[in-house]
């Protein structure tokens, strides 16, 4: 138990909840619903089980429940009526709170099931848009925050990525069934944020193309190689920080300049960087998406 983290502050409770600090201080004051410890220095601390009830009460607070009827729960009471709730419009929130759990306590286990239940009765492309992307945006919040470490993040990260990677195999297994396109997957050089790459080449497979996954940080130069089997190749990458916007204008035209080669070549960029640049200001080879959904729109 060394590296789970046992000791949350107010500020934690608020950014993994979602409710108010002052919120948490008046549930602890009036109602008794939280015991924190002090430190030397008179600061509240809470611990894992103050925390996991909190995720709990919110569940039952955001469904309905009055907080003066929580309060007066049985401890076991909690987690019974949490159970007995979770249906397809709670079964979200209650599965992004698990899976908070399971990423405070590196508990791969609390992971696997909370997926598992969650697949009983939806696809993995539900699960994925209407749970772990939700659940991923308010991991960037709780890192900037410093909520959780990077370690944390990392956890959490691997084993969204090794359920995109068994999906992806899964549909890799048949033969393509559309032969217009191929698509070639990268991230540019210093890029190492890939799960919306990863995703999109699931997406790219369900729909039946040939892709090739090549990764992070990947030297245009090195792309020229897969102009040798395919040349009408729709290379596709994710801008989250690197090229900068600075450096998005020459990145283009050194794409460009090196695949020359190859006319029926096209490049398809999402990212957030992707923000400082508009389509009119993209070579005529590149195309810009806001989003991977807009991207599907077009396959």
């Amino acid at each position: 138990m060394n590296n789970v983290k046992k000791s949350f502050s107010i500020r934690d409770m608020e950014n993994l909840s979602g409710i108010k600090a002052h919120t948490i201080r008046i549930w602890e004051k009036r109602y008794n619903l939280f015991s924190p410890e002090r430190t030397t220095t008179n600061i509240r601390t809470y611990s894992l089980a103050s925390l996991q009830k909190l995720l709990n009460v919110t569940l039952l607070y955001n469904n309905g429940y009055k907080i003066s009827k929580i309060a007066k729960l049985e401890e076991t009471q909690i987690p019974v009526l949490v159970r007995e709730i979770v249906s397809n419009t709670s079964e979200k929130d209650h599965a992004i709170n698990a899976f908070k759990l399971a990423m405070v306590n590196f508990d791969q286990l609390l992971f696997l099931n909370t997926y598992n239940s969650l697949l009983a009765d939806r696809s993995f492309k539900d699960i994925f848009n209407q749970v772990l992307i939700p659940l991923l945006n308010e991991l960037g919040l709780l890192w900037q925050t410093d909520t959780i470490s990077p370690a944390h993040e990392h956890f959490i990260s691997h084993l969204i990525k090794q359920k995109i990677h068994i999906n992806t195999e899964k549909l890799q297994m048949m033969e393509p069934t559309k032969k217009d396109k191929v698509f070639a997957l990268f991230l540019p050089e210093n890029e190492i944020h890939e799960i919306g790459l990863l995703y999109l080449n699931y997406e790219i497979n369900l729909r039946g193309y040939k892709s090739i996954y090549l990764g992070q940080t990947m030297p245009i130069e090195n792309l020229v190689d897969l102009l040798k089997y395919h040349d009408d190749i729709h290379f596709v990458s994710y801008f989250t920080v690197s090229p900068t916007k600075d450096e998005l204008t020459s990145y283009f035209e050194k794409f460009w300049n090196t695949m020359k080669a190859s006319e029926n070549s096209r490049l398809w960029v999402l990212g957030h960087q992707i923000k400082y640049i508009t389509q009119d200001e993209l070579p005529n080879h590149v195309k810009a998406f806001n989003s991977i959904d807009q991207l599907l729109e077009i396959l």
